[in-house]
């Protein structure tokens, strides 16, 4: 049996005193549409940066497609497409010589499937990078992760900046991705885009794992909102009495009962066949309920996360924190000397040409750097 895409156990990186991640247990089977949901400082892009070594964990251990980020870097990188949350690119360059010196990069001659990822995602590859628009700079981004057909993506809001038509397009190719048997792990805080194209959804807060499971299975816990409309007034304590019943309330004539559910609607439905009913109206829950359940608190929580670190309080006995990788010469990364990367970014880079992601962190908190 193969190896999963993503393995992590116990993972875990402190900036100093501050939690970027704790104790994050992941298992992203081959094959699957993956989606990591949370706001921004949740832990997202921390995560992502130790699955490809450009931070080092303070604890706790991963593994890419059977292999060690750290040690297996390179072999790593060669089989990944990675779309960092904030890139920055050499502003000097077009479109399609980035992308070729990307593929260059990675030993490949690529001129035919860059020009059709790009005419599907309306790009011209001629113009500067530095003339681009946030949302063209973005398809780059795609395009260079897309283009090596990699067994592998690993995508940190891969829609931020695309118009409605431009998502729709990147949906299609995902879709792609996955009849292809290939593996997709995405990061957003856009809950539609994960509800659209994940099979299965981690949902982490704090920098700590709230629920991993099924896009169906959360959905089918997820609250929904009836209106049961009748003939006669009904008595709405057998209603109230019922255990997927979460809220219940009356309109001023009694005529119509308005529930909300959590869970199996059956109970309800056979409550209400005791009276002659006139129409049901029923507002399906989404993974949106699902999400802001966990996340205020609500009775699906576990432990974990109803748990608030001290942000002041360090793992007992951890190491002292390795610096970011991006201090370290790696070998693996040759830019043309000429070329300065757009943007104000830190210049961590992925270590194969891929873009940049500026940011070490998901939140405020930098790392500190010896």
């Amino acid at each position: 049996m193969s190896e999963p895409a993503i393995r992590t156990l116990g993972l875990t990186k402190f900036y100093g005193r501050h939690r970027g991640i704790e104790s994050v247990d992941l298992v992203v089977e081959r094959g699957d549409v993956f989606g990591f949901l949370g706001p921004n400082g949740a832990g997202k892009s921390t995560t992502i940066r130790c699955l490809l070594d450009l931070l080092r964990p303070t604890a706790g251990a991963s593994s890419v497609l059977g292999l060690d980020p750290r040690r297996d870097a390179v072999a790593v990188r060669s089989r990944v497409g990675y779309l960092p949350g904030d890139l920055s690119m050499y502003a000097d360059m077009t479109g399609r010589q980035l992308c070729t010196y990307f593929a260059a990069l990675r030993g490949l001659d690529l001129p035919l499937e860059v020009e059709i990822l790009a005419r599907r995602f309306d790009l011209d590859l001629d113009r500067r990078i530095g003339d681009y628009s946030t949302g063209n700079r973005q398809k780059v981004g795609l395009v260079q992760a897309f283009m090596h057909e990699p067994e592998l993506l690993i995508l940190d809001e891969p829609t931020s900046g695309l118009d409605p038509l431009m998502q729709q397009e990147f949906y299609a190719v995902v879709d792609e991705v996955r009849a292809a048997g290939r593996t997709v792990f995405l990061s957003s805080h856009l809950l539609p885009e994960v509800e659209k194209v994940a099979d299965r959804v981690a949902i982490i807060r704090n920098g700590r794992l709230v629920v991993v499971d099924e896009v169906a299975t959360l959905k089918a816990r997820a609250v929904r909102r009836m209106e049961i409309h009748f003939g006669r007034p009904p008595d709405p304590e057998p209603f109230a009495q019922l255990d997927a019943v979460r809220q219940l309330d009356r309109s001023d004539d009694g005529m119509t009962l308005m529930l909300v559910v959590e869970g199996s609607i059956d109970a309800v439905i056979r409550c209400a066949a005791r009276y002659p009913v006139h129409n049901i109206v029923s507002h399906d829950g989404d993974l949106e309920d699902v999400f802001l359940d966990y996340y205020r608190g609500g009775s699906g929580q576990t432990p974990v996360a109803a748990e608030r670190a001290d942000p002041a309080t360090e793992p007992a006995g951890r190491a002292a924190e390795e610096r970011p990788v991006a201090d370290e010469p790696t070998g693996a990364d040759e830019s043309p000397g000429r070329r300065q990367p757009a943007g104000d970014g830190d210049g961590d880079g992925d270590g194969d040409g891929a873009a940049m992601d500026r940011h070490e962190a998901d939140g405020d908190v930098e790392a500190r750097r010896s």
